[in-house]
């Protein structure tokens, strides 16, 4: 991907869409940031391009979790739209277009795409066999059923596969199986149910992926399950379901992953309505206008594989573009709520300025897929060197001696033509980053030149020669060029600080456009400097911890609205005081932690409980690696029967929280003591 500039592109860029069932956190910013950098690029570079995203407002899980809260869906989806709009807007994503997948706009291009797939016989029929809650009247995804599992004898395990010996299984195949929406005990129950021939598109994608429109790593993932087989995709769902009606078959809805990308036009043609513009320039068949989707690598096969077929089957165009990201750290590790840094956006809000996490995510973002982490003490010293302390100096150390010492006038001399000319000349390379979503190589060339005009500045030494008889114009000549330099800088780095630039614009009286050859001010005249940003403080970055586990507290003694639907699991049944003061829950020493040969889950604690050691296989291997886990507290059931299974026999079980985003290991606040009884 290299820019063009000898014309003036249409384009049109999507993020991928937040699901309406939970608050927006620092790894979906990861997202959104990226590319609201990139569009603003694009707009700054004086190309025609929108920006459009929305709500993923249908599913099973927001229908269980509105009646849960006793509301109706749609004002579930409201009120969490309003939320996200909030978020996004004081994170500074500026979308051209907001909307959800449930409006008219989604309902009626659904409808078309899914008519013309079956009228070009890309939808086959089919009675299918599937777990039904006789209570809810409602067919069981396999998340919502619970029972022990057929291989180890487990309880309490999930449909699908087991956390305790890593077998994979049919829901049917578990022992006890109960409906976890209900309690009740499911059956067995065929449905009509309507496919997507996807298949049928092999050979189109095994091309497409490998046409330049994704990355070769994320390419080359495609290609094993192209080379492996496609099966049909099943895009219906029974009733009772949040969503739209497919087409002269009642009772039976779309599935959220078939209109969901469909959002992305429906967004748009709710734009195109208030602003006068064609849908059929960015959409139709024979579009050229370049059209890009900025996604995590946790749902490529949805847009690389299932999109581009419908698509081409319902005589639309297809991504010029899937720019796949990969997933968010802190400090190294998965977000985790019970140290704090599982941070939604409005804990961070709350403490910090949103343009420090959109430069740090920016210097720290590249066109691969690999994680991105942020390091909080990183962050800090980051954040302080490079815009306070390179950026800013610059303009703070200059301005004086050209408000005081010449009314605000700039020079009409450059002081150092070589040097401004260096500035100058990179914009075509930072462009080109920009372009290429090498943001971090955009970064750091930006902040090379940032020490170069400190460097200058330092040697030249304003401060001392301002002092010094007949030495004004030299000041004047040096700080104006200083300033010219930081002007260049803001240029470059407006597209990630929005709000920063708009301050310098105003204290430059002067627009930071980035459209053609970057020119110098002489003769200009600015306005009094002010401070543009202030210094991260550490108080404040733990403050931010502390308010994300401050939520995680209130998560558990009211209702919240969650993006995981494990999370929207109803209470078990009531217990008494008398069963429950029958669990015997002690702090417990992780002195050893190993991995299982021969399971996918399974790590292997050695446990001090006070003098006595304990052998535990757990479930937690997806989200700890051995060596963090020596030497950490956590919370043993004592007394729960000894179970064998077929790596050896464990003695009680460790208390850990989990959904679709990771495990989370319980552990006592400091100063717990090994054995010691939790009452």
């Amino acid at each position: 991907m290299t820019e063009r500039m000898t014309e003036r592109r249409k384009i049109l860029v999507t993020s991928a869409l937040p699901y309406a069932n939970g608050s927006i956190h620092l790894g979906h910013l990861v997202e959104y940031i990226q590319t609201d950098i990139w569009a603003r690029f694009q707009k700054m570079r004086g190309h025609e391009c929108y920006y459009v995203c929305a709500d993923d407002a249908h599913g099973t899980a927001i229908m269980l979790k509105a009646e849960q809260l006793g509301i109706s869906p749609e004002a579930l989806i409201s009120q969490v739209k309003a939320e996200h709009q909030k978020d996004f807007g004081d994170f500074l994503i500026q979308f051209d277009n907001y909307h959800s997948t449930h409006s008219e706009e989604n309902r009626e291009l659904s409808s078309l795409i899914y008519n013309r797939l079956y009228e070009n016989d890309h939808i086959a029929t089919r009675e299918i066999t599937q777990a039904f809650d006789p209570e809810k009247n409602l067919f069981l995804a396999d998340r919502y059923i619970k029972g022990t599992c057929p291989k180890c004898k487990t309880d309490d395990q999930y449909g699908d596969n087991c956390e305790a010996c890593g077998a994979t299984y049919s829901p049917t195949d578990l022992i006890n199986p109960v409906s976890a929406v209900s309690g009740a005990t499911p059956i067995e129950k065929d449905s009509k149910h309507y496919f997507f021939k996807l298949p049928e598109f092999s050979d189109f994608l095994k091309e497409w992926t490998r046409a330049g429109h994704v990355q070769e790593e994320v390419a080359n993932k495609l290609g094993e399950w192209l080379d492996s087989g496609l099966h049909e995709w099943d895009i219906s769902r029974d009733a009772p379901y949040f969503g739209f009606e497919i087409p002269n078959a009642p009772g039976k809805y779309f599935y959220v992953w078939l209109d969901a990308p469909i959002g992305y036009m429906a967004s748009f043609k709710n734009l195109c309505a208030k602003e006068g513009l064609s849908f059929d320039e960015f959409w139709g068949q024979n579009s050229e206008a370049e059209l890009y989707h900025f996604i995590g690598k946790d749902i490529v096969n949805f847009h690389a594989l299932f999109w581009p077929a419908m698509l081409t089957s319902a005589k639309f165009r297809t991504p010029t573009r899937v720019c796949v990201h990969g997933f968010l750290t802190v400090n190294g590790k998965k977000m985790s709520k019970s140290r704090g840094t599982f941070i939604n956006a409005r804990s961070y809000l709350d403490n910090l300025n949103p343009e420090y996490l959109r430069y740090y995510f920016a210097a720290k973002l590249s066109s691969g897929v690999d994680d991105l982490d942020l390091n909080l003490d990183d962050f800090i010293q980051r954040v302080n060197s490079d815009l306070v302390g390179k950026v800013v100096n610059i303009a703070s150390r200059c301005a004086k001696f050209i408000t005081k010492g010449n009314d605000g006038v700039l020079s009409t001399a450059i002081a150092d033509d070589a040097l401004w000319q260096q500035s100058a000349a990179a914009a075509d390379s930072i462009a080109s980053h920009y372009e290429n979503r090498e943001f971090g190589k955009a970064i750091r060339e930006i902040m090379a030149l940032a020490d170069a005009a400190n460097e200058y500045i330092a040697a030249k030494e304003p401060w001392k020669l301002s002092k010094e008889e007949g030495c004004e114009q030299d000041v004047l000549d040096i700080c104006s060029l200083g300033i010219n330099l930081f002007r260049a800088l803001m240029v470059y780095l407006k597209p990630v600080l929005p709000a920063m630039a708009k301050e310098a614009e105003t204290f430059l009286n002067d627009s930071l456009s980035w459209e053609g050859k970057l020119q110098p001010l002489t003769g200009h005249k600015i306005n009094k400097f002010k401070p543009l940003m202030q210094r991260v403080e550490q108080d404040k970055v733990d403050a931010m911890l502390e308010a994300s586990k401050e939520i995680l507290t209130a998560a558990t003694t009211q209702p919240v609205v969650s993006s995981s639907p494990l999370a929207d699991e109803p209470l078990a049944d009531e217990i008494n005081f008398d069963d429950f003061i029958k669990v015997d829950l002690r702090v417990a020493l992780i002195t050893k932690a190993q991995h299982v040969e021969g399971a996918d889950k399974l790590l292997q604690l050695t446990l001090d409980i006070g003098g006595e050691t304990r052998n535990v296989f757990s479930g937690i291997k997806s989200s700890y690696q051995p060596e963090d886990l020596e030497g950490r507290l956590t919370v043993l059931v004592a007394n729960l029967a000894p179970r064998k299974m077929r790596f050896g026999v464990s003695e009680g079980m460790v208390l850990a929280a989990g959904d679709k985003k990771g495990i989370y290991l319980l552990s006592p606040d400091s100063g717990a003591e090994p054995g010691q009884r939790i009452v």
